[in-house]
């Protein structure tokens, strides 16, 4: 049994699989308060489902690319159960996580996305890089930019955990604070070998809105 908060079909919009039909559970709770967080909403809400209407919920889309997210899916113990069964069912399974909590837990399989957390928005300090050991070239790392400190920070940490050897790198403005060709000027500059992430749903859907 798990507590959700949603369960909806969108495009995905935030990783290599930018742009693809997907089915999303999110997952209720979190145990950062990122100060960008545009998904407030999922700290507390949510119903509980068993494993099985998760897979049936998510069969009605007709789609073979699930993401996990939150909140952060890994407060809740049976998150790996579910990743498995999904997995079990060949559903492409991706599970967006902020890196604060052991991601060693989950399948084989899956494709975590791992979200450091950048100092502007607060929550840096909750990163667990150990994190990195586990990390292959089937995960992806996420670094949110809300300033050139964060820029400057996350080129770093590239560089000292080797994590263009080990995973394709995205970068995301937070949206609305940070211009989009700022960041991409900040790439080109650097001539840093990571992929400019624009979270697509953003300009296809009002912001605001939830489920899509």
């Amino acid at each position: 049994m798990l507590t959700i908060n949603e369960i909806f079909h969108s495009i995905q919009g935030e990783s290599t699989f930018t742009g693809w039909p997907c089915a999303f559970i999110r997952l209720t709770w979190c145990n950062l308060r990122c100060n960008y967080c545009d998904t407030v909403y999922a700290y507390e809400e949510g119903a509980e489902m068993t494993i099985d209407k998760i897979l049936e919920t998510v069969a009605d889309y007709g789609v073979k690319l699930v993401e996990i997210t939150g909140g952060e899916p890994l407060v809740q113990k049976e998150t790996p159960e579910l990743a498995r069964r999904l997995l079990e069912n060949n559903y492409t399974t991706l599970i967006e996580t902020s890196g604060s909590l052991d991601i060693g837990v989950l399948p084989d399989g899956c494709r975590r996305i791992v979200d450091f957390k950048t100092p502007s928005c607060g929550m840096a300090g909750k990163n667990l890089w150990e994190n990195v050991r586990h990390l292959n070239d089937n995960d992806e790392v996420k670094f949110v930019i809300g300033s050139r400190a964060d820029f400057e920070w996350a080129t770093a940490k590239i560089v000292e955990h080797s994590l263009q050897d080990t995973c394709p790198i995205s970068m995301s403005p937070v949206f609305g604070k940070l211009e989009n060709r700022t960041l991409a000027d900040w790439i080109l500059r650097d001539s840093l070998e990571v992929r400019l992430n624009l979270q697509i749903h953003k300009y296809i859907w009002d912001p605001k809105t939830r489920g899509v």
